[in-house]
């Protein structure tokens, strides 16, 4: 089991911390920011039980959710959060998940975020496929997940009961040869440039 910390020309990717919970908070209290994601609108109290709770969590155990801070390498605030689960059968494909604050979106960061998250599974720790499940109705994640380059693999309807109604999701995935296949057709691109 590890903890990992990784950087970006403007992130830091790093555990979650206790004197976090004000910026995490600031974010997760806003119903916009968590309209789609699995967990709702959360109290001060809350967020703290939350970092505290994730605090005892390290990468790598089977089936267990570790959330991560996004921190701006500028400023240190916290403008995010971003999640790593080993699949509990097979810990060669993970599952990630990602929440940017409503302070902070369409900067970039998400994609900045993510490629650094990607670059971590495949090239360091040589997953074989990753995946992300997202709601049908959240099209700025959808835009995301497909201008990192995964492939949409499946299309399930009113598959969850979800904040008093049925969603439906869109399962996304990539392996690590399409990464890697990716990043040679940029680098060849930039070669020919």
């Amino acid at each position: 089991m590890e903890r990992f910390k990784l950087q970006t020309h403007r992130l830091v990717i790093r555990p979650l911390l206790p004197t976090d919970v004000n910026d995490f908070h600031l974010y997760r209290s806003n119903p916009e920011v968590t309209r789609y994601q699995g967990f709702d609108v959360m109290s001060l109290a809350e967020a703290e039980h939350f970092i505290q709770d994730n605090a005892s969590k390290t990468f790598g155990k089977p089936g267990e959710w570790v959330q991560y801070a996004i921190a701006n390498k500028h400023s240190g605030k916290v403008i995010g959060d971003c999640a790593v689960k080993l699949d509990a059968y097979d810990t060669r494909i993970a599952e990630i998940g990602i929440t940017i604050s409503h302070l902070e979106q369409n900067k970039g960061f998400a994609k900045e975020c993510l490629s650094a998250i990607l670059e971590y599974l495949f090239e360091v720790k040589k997953l074989h496929r990753v995946v992300e499940i997202v709601d049908v109705e959240n099209m700025p994640s959808i835009r995301l997940l497909k201008s990192l380059g995964f492939r949409l693999e499946g299309h399930f309807i009113e598959n969850i009961f979800f904040k008093g109604k049925w969603g439906s999701e869109y399962q996304f995935a990539m392996l690590q040869s399409e990464w890697t296949q990716q990043k040679r057709n940029t680098h060849n691109t930039s070669d020919a440039d």
